[in-house]
């Protein structure tokens, strides 16, 4: 691929995990990454993108950037970063994690509203232009997932959002926004996984996958199932989980997909 910069001359001795199934020993803690925001994703997926879909010092776009997660593997991987969030709390501890950017690796973070159009042109453009480029290489969202956490007060915030029709509605909005910033033929990625509402499974990334595909002009590349082996149910506690699922007729959530995509011409 050109849109890498791995050296396949010894592709047998890579760690780019090319199946369809990531099982995921443990989260990894090394480096600034820690588990302090709730819905925070593992290191290792943003990792694997990285390396696989962008070159050193290409730029990756993270719109829910959270704690930090895409932010730092940039960082270690020498590739700049523009990421934004709702939450001005949680930026500002990751500003106190990257107090200053470096010749290896330029980034840009700031509060948006991504689902505000005008504010999303703004505010990406000032990013690009301190970091001297014009679009981005690489698309990653991890997006909440409709109202399961709430992680601020604001309307605007896709957390609050407990109607399946509008949060696709408004999510297709961000990835509208961030498309046109993203350069053609390049990769973005959504980690997504389902809920369980109103005593039925209700299968938000199949949902949010068809809407993509009927609305923009993507060719999906994979569909990636992720579990983390080490976690034995919530909060470790496997044993009630399994006696809860066992008396009645669920089952325990354990995976999230990675929905993988191409942006067309």
């Amino acid at each position: 691929m050109k849109y890498n910069d791995l050296d396949l001359k010894n592709w047998k001795e890579l760690d780019i995990n090319v199946d369809s199934l990531w099982l995921i020993g443990a989260r990894d803690r090394t480096g600034k990454h820690s588990n302090i925001y709730h819905g925070n994703f593992i290191p290792q997926i943003p990792n694997q993108l990285i390396r696989r879909f962008t070159k050193k010092h290409e730029t990756v776009l993270d719109v829910f950037i959270g704690s930090g997660t895409t932010l730092f593997e940039c960082e270690k991987l020498s590739r700049n970063c523009i990421g934004f969030d709702i939450n001005e709390d949680i930026l500002n501890y990751v500003k106190k994690n990257m107090p200053y950017p470096t010749d290896e690796s330029k980034y840009e973070i700031d509060n948006c509203d991504v689902t505000n159009e005008k504010q999303f042109e703004e505010k990406i453009n000032l990013s690009l232009k301190k970091i001297n480029k014009k679009n981005v290489q690489l698309l990653i969202m991890h997006p909440p997932y409709l109202d399961i956490v709430k992680f601020t007060d604001k309307k605007e915030d896709l957390s609050a959002i407990s109607d399946l029709s509008l949060f696709i509605q408004k999510f297709l909005i961000v990835i509208k926004n961030s498309l046109k910033y993203l350069e053609n033929n390049r990769y973005f990625a959504i980690i997504i996984g389902d809920v369980y509402k109103n005593r039925e499974v209700i299968p938000l990334s199949f949902y949010l996958l068809d809407a993509i595909k009927k609305k923009f002009r993507v060719k999906l590349k994979g569909i990636i199932v992720k579990n983390i082996e080490g976690n034995r149910g919530k909060l470790g506690k496997f044993g009630i989980w399994k006696y809860r699922a066992l008396t009645s007729d669920y089952y325990i959530f354990k995976h999230e997909y990675i929905l993988v995509f191409k942006k067309d011409k």
